[in-house]
């Protein structure tokens, strides 16, 4: 094929105005058609010119040896210049036109054409001329090859083919460039050594986008493949059919595409697979570095900031200040350990693809990037762990340290309690106290060996022979145990403040208890001389019931003494706490003064009240041995009689108590049911001395009947009395019976 001298695009504004143009039409020799359509505006020669140059640059030598026919549509053109551009054609068309056919008006240039005979001309022109009228044409040229401008079926669109034509320029010198550039590119690559640093060449790039120029080739295939690239079939159709078929060689469009596009591809194949060479070196080179700026950053200043950060602080504050400067280091190695994560992702999709020498390689990487960054995480946590340690010491410390304190204060302040109930609650209390604080030391002894077991474990660095305790971890070390010993020192002073507190505190408990058992002992034997004067005034029916009183009477005053007693020591043993507490302003008050004095009244009220049982047993003892003998001494009548008054008598006395004031025992109708009883008993030795006195009567006769008789009835009437008044108050005497055996219940119970 020969080169294509002009391009489209240099004329482009020419080849718009379609002065002339290959139909795609053949003559009966298979020779190519040119036609060229004459206008009735004035043709420019020059641009006719150019035209037919460009078109007659396209087909091959081959297709021009076939010849070519020229159709001169000189229909609406004036006859001068149909007559130029014929001349014209002598100078511009090649050797091988063997026909110019001028397309004449019908009966215009009859005249005119007598004037000059083209066929006379053909020995100076080189080819022949014909005048032929438009329907004539036929006669050398097959329908099917015209276009319908002739009467043809040869469908021919100018602006189409002028397109494509531009495509097809545009694809051709873009791919002969891209070739040139791809192979310059390939053959440097292949030329050059395999090394880490590439040539200059490696880093050129194509002017063109091989994709873009392989996908314009393919769709320009496309369009050639679909035979509507600039031909029509000729004679194959028939007389008045179209038949579409592609330019055979006369164009050598397909064929030079296709040629074009093989060889782009594999060129464009060999620089893919350089380009992928070249980023996976490129892509390794990256990582490398990157790996190695981890590892330098990671084993440099990462390492220099974890070594200057050993202190573990001596107070809350101070370790919140070092866990804030170490979180400010985990977030300048988060960044780093990011950027591994990113590495690591990156190698081991790498290592699925990557040939053996890079797999090595990369294996390496990641072994030695690994390394490095687990060794630094561990050390990060150990560092993290050992401030986690010592937060948690400095605060167990300032805690004991605050419940030291307040145990202390509590310990300080003077303790004036109001009752032993006030005083149980503040040992309570100090118990609570010292209980936590011996938790707050054993928590304390815990996190310390915690602390210390942290700072010693901490992995060493690498590169490193074994290392030596720092000074500031030496210091840490002897800050926690000098703590320890601290508190545990200022805990053994609160115990031993808490042990005197405590001796002291029950000191003052068992004071306040003996002062309130000694009131209540008070309160007991005022009771006891209350239910002694209220309810303790029966003497008795007989000397059985009377007896039997007198043994209780001794057991309630038994009862009353011990509780006397009790008060007693209770008193003194207040005293005693009194002194051993150094309390001086307080003593045992008016209570000693109360419990004499109704100690005294209880002994004056039970001497009188054993006094009256002990008479009302003669009385009744006396009595009963009279009613029973049948004979009886006047005496013994007399000594009962005497006995009964001096009872009477007794009951209607009051009871003087030291002090001068007087009580007298139960109420007055107490009083007079015991003397009821001591009457009616009288009344029965009365009646007892009457049946005497009548037994001698009838022994001696009447003689003094009559003053026996009077005797008798006075008695009488003095004992029925008596009995009237003992039916009165024989209920109120069951009520002081009962309140009576309450009392002694109770005072049992005391």
């Amino acid at each position: 094929m020969s080169a294509v001298t002009m391009e489209a695009t240099t004329i482009l504004p020419i080849l718009k105005k379609k002065l002339a143009f290959l139909s795609g039409g053949k003559d009966r020799r298979s020779g190519l058609i040119l036609n060229i359509p004459l206008s009735s505006d004035q043709t420019s020669m020059e641009e006719l010119s150019a035209t037919l140059d460009y078109l007659l640059s396209i087909p091959s030598e081959k297709c021009k040896a076939r010849g070519f026919t020229v159709i001169v549509d000189g229909r609406k053109s004036q006859w001068n210049t149909v007559k130029t551009v014929v001349l014209m054609l002598q100078n511009v068309i090649p050797p091988e036109v063997s026909l110019v056919c001028v397309v004449k008006p019908d009966e215009f240039w009859d005249k005119k054409v007598t004037h000059f005979c083209f066929w006379k001309e053909k020995d100076r022109l080189g080819f022949e001329v014909i005048l032929v009228s438009a329907n004539k044409l036929t006669r050398y040229i097959e329908p099917c090859q015209l276009t319908d401008d002739f009467g043809g079926s040869l469908d021919y669109d100018h602006s189409d083919w002028l397109n494509k034509r531009l495509v097809f320029e545009k694809f051709t010198k873009e791919s002969t460039s891209l070739l040139d550039e791809l192979s310059i590119i390939n053959d440097a690559d292949k030329s050059s050594s395999v090394d880490k640093d590439k040539s200059a060449d490696c880093a050129l790039l194509p002017s063109f986008d091989p994709e873009t120029v392989l996908q314009t080739g393919h769709e320009l295939l496309s369009e050639l493949q679909q035979r509507r690239f600039n031909g029509s079939e000729g004679g194959g159709g028939g007389q008045g059919g179209p038949a579409w078929c592609p330019m055979e060689e006369e164009l050598l469009a397909q064929p030079q595409v296709m040629k074009l596009l093989d060889s782009l591809r594999e060129q464009y194949t060999r620089y893919q697979e350089l380009c992928r060479q070249r980023n996976k070196r490129t892509q390794l080179d990256e990582i490398h570095a990157k790996v190695m700026q981890v590892v330098t950053w990671l084993q440099g200043p990462g390492s220099e900031l974890l070594k200057t950060q050993q202190m573990i602080g001596d107070s809350m504050r101070s370790a919140q200040a070092l866990q804030q400067k170490h979180e400010e280091i985990e977030s300048q190695h988060s960044e780093w350990f990011a950027v591994y994560v990113e590495l690591n992702q990156q190698i081991a999709a790498l290592l699925s693809t990557g040939e053996e020498e890079e797999v090595a390689e990369l294996k390496a990487l990641q072994q030695q990037l690994s390394d490095v960054c687990y060794r630094q995480a561990a050390q990060l946590e150990s560092r993290q762990n050992v401030l986690q340690a010592a937060q948690g010491f400095h605060s167990t410390t300032q805690e004991l340290s605050q419940q030291l304190d307040g145990l202390l204060g509590m310990l300080c302040a003077d303790v004036a309690p109001a009752d032993g109930a006030s005083i149980q609650q503040n040992l309570k209390l100090l118990e609570e106290k010292l209980q936590t604080v011996e938790a707050g030391l054993a928590s304390l002894r815990q996190k310390g060996a915690l602390l210390l077991e942290q700072m010693c474990s901490q992995p060493s660095w690498p590169l490193e022979e074994t290392e030596s305790p720092t000074t500031e971890q030496q210091d840490g070390v002897q800050h926690i145990q000098s703590v320890m010993e601290d508190m545990q020192l200022r805990k053994q002073r609160c115990e031993d403040m808490v042990d005197v507190r405590r001796l002291k505190m029950l000191q003052m408990v068992q004071l306040f208890k003996c002062e309130e058992d000694a009131l209540q002992a008070v309160e007991w034997l005022g009771e006891l001389l209350d239910a002694l004067l209220k309810t303790h005034v029966r003497l008795g029916d007989n000397s059985q019931e009377t007896r039997t009183m007198l043994d209780k009477h001794r057991k309630f005053v038994d009862v009353a003494q011990s509780t006397y007693d009790y008060g007693r020591q209770l008193l003194q043993a207040t005293v005693v706490l009194c002194q051993s507490l150094r309390c001086t302003t307080r003593s045992s008050g008016d209570t000693l003064p109360r419990l004499n004095r109704v100690w005294k009244q209880f002994s004056v009220s039970a001497e009188e009240r054993q006094q009256r049982l002990e008479l009302a047993l003669n009385f009744h003892t006396a009595a009963e041995r009279v009613l029973q003998q049948e004979r009886v001494e006047a005496e013994s009548l007399d000594e009962v009689d005497s006995l009964g008054k001096t009872l009477l008598d007794r009951l209607t006395m009051p009871v003087i108590f030291p002090d001068g004031s007087e009580q007298f025992f139960g109420s007055p109708s107490d009083t007079a049911a015991a003397a009821e009883g001591v009457r009616e008993r009288l009344l029965l030795v009365e009646e007892r001395r009457l049946q005497l006195q009548e037994a001698r009567l009838h022994n001696d006769g009447d003689e003094g009947e009559e003053e026996v008789l009077n005797g008798q009835d006075a008695r009488l009437d003095v004992i029925g009395e008596e009995l009237s008044e003992k039916e009165d108050q024989d209920e109120e005497e069951e009520d002081a019976g009962q309140r009576e055996e309450d009392l002694e219940r109770a005072t049992q119970d005391c």
